[in-house]
């Protein structure tokens, strides 16, 4: 089972919620039935579009000066190949060459599997139990005359393969892969868009229908047991999101101790799904009942950061110079400075693909220049260790003409969906 950040963390809180709650009871199933599924007909990314990756990659690969790159199971592995894959001591891996088709190695018995998902041509290789992939590897290298030209390493991949090619190749040199990858996986194309606005059309869809059914009483689980129910009907895989009530909301990624929702207090969600592996990520705040003059002052403060950020993410500019926009912001209202509480203690916003999190991010310093198909989180929130949070998110990506939102972000505190 692959669990995210967040169904990890969720995972904790409700652990802990449920030693200190041994008394509540399975909430009746939802009623669903006016929910329909908003993915009927949705378009997966195909094998031509695959292979122009490919092709893209070997460009990149060519421009950089790389004769193969070498990619683990994971959502790369899925971009390039289509192949959908988990990670284990055996491996599973593409290596893409500057020319020609790609290779797939892969444990012998499990190769009927992976190739269910294998969507463009390849050349699959397997190894025995007793037998190493890594020489396999080298073995291909070696066939398409690569083992002079430096090796390619994916940002992810783990030592024991890293290790494994110097091992096998002592005298390749071993470099970063991420002009390649990155140089793909960062401009996303029409479908990959078209994906992720549906995926955030669910996400969007799953909150109109759980905000006005959040009761008195009621626990974070159960409120994210709807959210998970709610995404599911509408087509979508639910990435197991934050449900965080009261002082939970004050740190963003909450905390163990077990909270209710009461009159008066912050409820914030941060939630997403997947639709044909295409990722949404949406977060809501209001309150419970009436807003005090303090929680209603902290949203609209954060509101107006999503504002900026979205205003500062102009064509051309750093991708740094959002984060830089919003803090500047905040700290003429008296937050920080930087990354001090109460303020804004993480990043602006993240990449965001296949992956919930991907390169680059919203963040001081960061100097990539913002371009076309480019996709980002904008999650201004404030905190106030103690007393309570508020993070509004909604994502967004890069066109000709600038910035253009997969999800509108709410007007006011009365009306967070």
């Amino acid at each position: 089972m692959i669990f995210s950040r967040r169904s990890l963390l969720r995972s904790a809180a409700f652990g802990a919620s449920m030693v200190a709650l041994p008394s509540i009871v399975r909430a009746a199933e939802p009623d669903l039935s006016a929910l329909q599924s908003l993915t009927t007909g949705v378009k997966p990314i195909g094998m031509e579009e695959r292979l122009a990756r490919v092709a893209k990659a070997q460009g990149l690969m060519r421009k950089a000066g790389i004769g193969a790159v070498l990619i683990e199971a994971g959502s790369s592995l899925d971009y390039f190949t289509g192949v959908k894959w988990w990670r284990s001591e055996r491996l599973t891996a593409a290596v893409l060459p500057v020319e020609g088709p790609v290779l797939i190695v892969t444990p012998f018995f499990e190769r009927p599997s992976v190739e269910q998902t294998l969507a463009i041509p390849a050349d699959v290789r397997v190894w025995q139990e007793d037998e190493d992939p890594l020489k396999l590897i080298a073995g291909f290298l070696a066939e398409r005359k690569l083992t002079g030209q430096p090796i390619g390493i994916e940002e992810t991949v783990r030592f024991f393969a890293f290790d494994g090619i110097r091992r096998v190749l002592p005298d390749a040199t071993i470099v970063s892969a991420n002009p390649v990858v990155r140089g793909c996986r960062m401009i996303k194309t029409p479908a990959e868009i078209a994906l992720m606005q549906t995926a955030t059309d669910v996400t969007i869809a799953a909150y109109r229908w759980i905000q006005p059914r959040v009761e008195k009483g009621m626990t974070e689980r159960q409120i994210a047991a709807l959210m998970d129910a709610a995404t599911a009907k509408l087509g979508g895989h639910s990435d197991g999101g934050l449900v965080l009530v009261g002082e939970g909301a004050a740190y963003p990624h909450g905390s163990i101790k077990p909270q209710v929702v009461a009159d008066g207090q912050i409820v914030l969600m941060d939630c997403g799904c997947s639709v044909e592996g295409y990722q949404s990520d949406v977060s809501r705040t209001w309150v419970f009942g009436s807003a005090s003059a303090e929680q209603r002052k902290v949203w609209d403060q954060v509101a107006e950061g999503q504002r900026i950020a979205f205003a500062a993410a102009k064509l051309g500019a750093p991708a740094g110079s959002v984060d830089d926009a919003v803090r500047g912001y905040y700290e003429k209202l008296g937050y920080g400075p930087r990354y001090a509480l109460p303020g804004l203690s993480h990043r602006t916003g993240h990449g965001i693909g296949m992956d919930g999190h991907e390169p680059v991010n919203l963040v001081h310093g960061e100097t990539t220049p913002l371009a076309p198909g480019m996709c980002f989180s904008n999650e201004p929130g404030l905190y106030r260790p103690g007393s309570f949070g508020v993070r509004l998110e909604d994502c967004f990506h890069m066109t000709d003409s600038g910035p253009k939102w997969f999800s509108e972000p709410p007007r006011n505190i009365e009306a967070p969906v």
